[in-house]
């Protein structure tokens, strides 16, 4: 017993010396039960919207300024046709697209219920679920202006949803092109840092930093294999996606590929930065996991970043896996191009740099 307490002395002072788990076992706790605590929400509010008035009338404002009393709505864009409303949607500016028609007041002031076709985005099922349920409940509700001074007998309107690019709010069709983006963050960032880390232990990589190779060469080939295990997984998670479970790839597959090459370098580098913080394998697990478990949560793998408070929609875009999962999303069921995911692929080309750079320094440092 005296021995094993001995041991055991040994190991806490060890332990109190490493500040790196100390930081890891006592505010990762912390900062995560209160940032996921405020940020994880699945009742979706503040969906952005864009309108499309025909009839620019007294009914229509007071339809939209019940939509946007309720707090799901946020009235962001005003289009001017069908087409400038179908690419909003298109691009994810906005999720909920709304249409008056021409006649509305002539139809209320008959008494008739009112058409007012909305369109949905589906291809996030949980977000669209409570649209279309706040939708459905506005159109019971409200009620027309009465021109001649007497209300309207309800329904007043009806609100006519067509969801698109997944009506039939498939999960599979939702989750799976996202869970692409989970299995190569884990595979690409741990494998990386903890190999690197290895060899670092292992006395291997203080003999490569002292050969004619510089940093960034000596960089550039760790992560090259990776890159091609990267292909294997993408080509085996397509594959299933397609085969298995039927998600329809509407996109260019090529273009799936190519922005997938950059995820791969941004997950890559990341794992290259942790590698160079830390200075064993105890320390880059967990410094690997600390940075995963956000994207897993913050980056609408999970939950909708839309119900998230907009302190966190801000932080969830320094998530590389952010991006990755909207790049995937719309090029499986949107079938959108690069012209309408080139903020995406400019920010994974910013984490590229800005990880690549500091790993680099880093590692130059270590050979100083």
């Amino acid at each position: 017993m005296t021995r094993i307490l001995a041991l055991l002395a040994k190991e806490l002072i060890q332990m109190r010396r490493d500040p790196i788990t100390i930081g890891v076992t006592f505010l990762l706790p912390v900062i995560y039960l209160v940032v996921f605590g405020f940020a994880i929400r699945t009742d979706v509010r503040h969906q952005s919207t864009v309108v499309f008035d025909q009839s620019r009338s007294e009914e229509s404002r007071s339809f939209l300024a019940a939509m946007t009393a309720s707090g799901y709505f946020d009235l962001r864009y005003i289009a001017w046709s069908y087409d400038e409303l179908n690419e909003r949607i298109e691009r994810g500016d906005a999720k909920i697209g709304i249409v008056f028609p021409p006649d509305l007041v002539r139809e209320a002031n008959a008494g008739h219920t009112v058409p007012i076709q909305a369109i949905v985005d589906a291809s996030d099922s949980i977000a669209s679920t409570s649209a279309i349920a706040a939708l459905t409940g506005l159109g019971m509700r409200v009620q027309p202006v009465a021109v001649r001074g007497a209300p309207v007998a309800a329904p007043a309107y009806d609100v006519r949803i067509r969801a698109w690019y997944n009506p039939d709010a498939v999960t599979a069709y939702y989750m799976l092109p996202a869970l692409m983006g989970i299995i190569l963050s884990i595979t690409m960032v741990l494998m990386v840092s903890m190999s690197i880390v290895r060899e670092r232990e292992a006395g291997t990589l203080e003999q490569l930093l002292v050969t004619p190779l510089h940093v960034w060469e000596l960089l550039i080939g760790k992560i090259l294999p990776y890159i091609i295990l990267g292909y294997i997984q993408t080509t085996i998670c397509v594959l299933i996606a397609l085969a298995v479970f039927g998600v329809p790839l509407r996109g260019s597959i090529l273009l799936l590929y190519g922005l997938t090459t950059l995820f791969l370098l941004a997950s890559l580098t990341m794992g290259l930065m942790i590698a160079s913080l830390a200075q064993n394998q105890l320390q880059a697990g967990p410094m690997s996991i600390a940075t995963l478990l956000p994207g897993f949560l913050l980056s609408g793998f999970m939950f909708p970043r839309e119900a998230m408070p907009v302190f966190f929609q801000y932080l969830s875009l320094a998530i590389p896996m952010t991006h990755y999962i909207e790049i995937l999303r719309m090029i499986f069921l949107k079938g959108g191009g690069l012209t309408a995911l080139y903020q995406q692929t400019a920010f994974l080309a910013l984490f590229i740099l800005v990880f690549f750079g500091t790993a680099v320094r880093k590692f130059k440092r270590s050979v100083i």
